[in-house]
């Protein structure tokens, strides 16, 4: 076979193979925004164009912003008590698991120190445990202590956050330089002052990444606020629209699926809002901390 000959098949293989990376890509992208499409269709019907027209495409009168209103208003605007228990416990509980991983893996990463390894076994194994298998103990000594049904009950366990600790320690072991912090205490300035003028500064792609993902973790908590609270006055949304969502199942109950899918919109607009303003940061931190494992 001639050079220009295995040239062309190599050009025709390259071609097909686009063509199949393309169709391929075009279908995960539609999988992912059809649920979205449909929930934004969703939210501009009524309640009984909800059950009788079809899913996918608007019908009957434009109902989002009455459907909003409606949404904020109904049993006494607990939605938004429950958006406000929702950010209460995001900005407590996933802006601390960020600060304590970013002070747990700057250590770890710039310090040696006595069973150094056993606490990197340690992390690495509570990293693959799923949160799901730890909620009943969690519930369980919560419980003794008194802690259930409060906010301390989901702001306390979202402070803890293994994956981002690993991920911080394996971001500052590239990001700060030795030779900088070295450089900082022949000056006179603390471990202190080092880690908050310095190294805060070069971890910051990395802590964004690590609040990305404990952001979208808290406020899509489900299980955990299930299982810890019985009052209704400090649930998140997850929950509180589940129950707007199996009050049409109970005796008396008034269906509202056009109010819990347009809540469900409003719920995702924070977490979508977030990762566009925050994707640049999120992607250099990600790049970056995966280069050394």
């Amino acid at each position: 076979m001639s050079r220009y000959a295995r040239s062309k098949t190599g050009i025709n293989a390259h071609k097909r193979t686009s063509i199949v990376l393309t169709i391929v890509m075009t279908i995960i992208v539609i999988y992912s925004l059809l649920p979205l499409f449909w929930l934004l269709v969703g939210s501009t019907k009524t309640q009984s164009e909800l059950m009788t027209s079809f899913g996918l495409w608007f019908s009957g009168p434009f109902s989002l912003f009455d459907n909003i209103a409606q949404t904020l208003s109904y049993d006494n605007g607990v939605f938004i008590r429950w958006f406000g228990n929702t950010l209460l416990y995001v900005v407590v509980g996933a802006g601390g698991a960020t600060f304590l991983a970013a002070l747990g893996g700057y250590g770890l990463a710039k310090f040696n120190f006595p069973g150094k390894k056993a606490v990197f076994a340690v992390v690495l194994g509570a990293v693959a445990i799923p949160g799901t298998a730890l909620a009943v103990p969690t519930f369980l000594m919560f419980s003794q202590m008194g802690l259930t049904n409060t906010p301390w009950a989901i702001i306390l366990p979202s402070l803890i956050s293994p994956f981002g600790l690993y991920l911080i320690w394996t971001y500052a072991a590239d990001a700060v330089p030795t030779e900088v912090l070295e450089a900082a205490r022949m000056d006179g300035a603390g471990e202190f002052r080092t880690f908050f003028t310095i190294s805060l500064r070069l971890l910051a792609p990395g802590l964004v990444t690590v609040l990305l993902f404990t952001v979208v973790a808290t406020w899509n908590n489900y299980f955990l606020p299930l299982i810890m609270l019985s009052e209704p006055t400090w649930y998140p949304l997850t929950v509180g629209l589940n129950q707007w969502n199996q009050q049409a199942q109970t005796v008396g109950g008034d269906a509202i699926y056009n109010l819990v899918i347009t809540g469900s919109l409003l719920t995702i607009v924070p977490i979508v809002v977030a990762f566009l303003f925050l994707q640049r940061f999120w992607q250099s931190g990600l790049a970056a901390g995966s280069v050394k494992a």
